[in-house]
């Protein structure tokens, strides 16, 4: 089963406007594909659950110096030069309004979902296996090199 293309676009819309209020980051959509399960992450991967008529999870990957770049905007650009609780918190709170954003634009749209709270991972290699459901790939584009996927797996319920 493929992700419904209305449930695609307000997490791109809520993407791009909370990145641009929070982080004064432009971002732009790239190529949006299907990722086979398991598939390799970036180095920070930030999970969030789904609940209610849309189940599943939202995976954020990035970076280390994408996530310290963002870090630091949503600081004020005060230099972070390591991963540490602050700046971990900073860009989790970011998913966090980026998909609370996400669920006020599916409520008006007569979808409603609930979030949990965002798990932030962190490691080489990492592997995320999304057993029985497909994996759309959102990547959003934020500046020359730098790509912030997110990784949207969904059932219908």
């Amino acid at each position: 089963m493929l992700v419904n293309i209305e449930y695609i676009n307000p997490f791109i819309e809520a993407s791009q406007t909370v990145l641009l209020q929070m982080a004064s980051i432009q971002a732009k959509l790239g190529k949006v594909y299907l990722k086979d399960s398991p598939h390799k992450s970036n180095t920070i991967a930030i999970i969030v659950g789904l609940t209610g008529k849309i189940r599943g999870q939202v995976i954020f990957t990035m970076s280390i110096p994408l996530g310290l770049e963002i870090a630091s905007k949503m600081m004020g650009g005060m230099t972070i030069s390591e991963l540490d609780e602050i700046s971990k918190s900073a860009i989790s709170e970011l998913t966090n309004m980026i998909l609370g954003n996400t669920a006020t634009i599916l409520y008006n749209r007569g979808i409603g979902i609930d979030i949990t709270p965002p798990s932030l991972i962190m490691g080489e290699n990492l592997q995320i296996s999304t057993d029985k459901m497909k994996t759309i790939c959102i990547p959003l584009l934020l500046g020359e090199s730098d790509v912030l996927e997110i990784d949207l797996s969904v059932m219908d319920t």
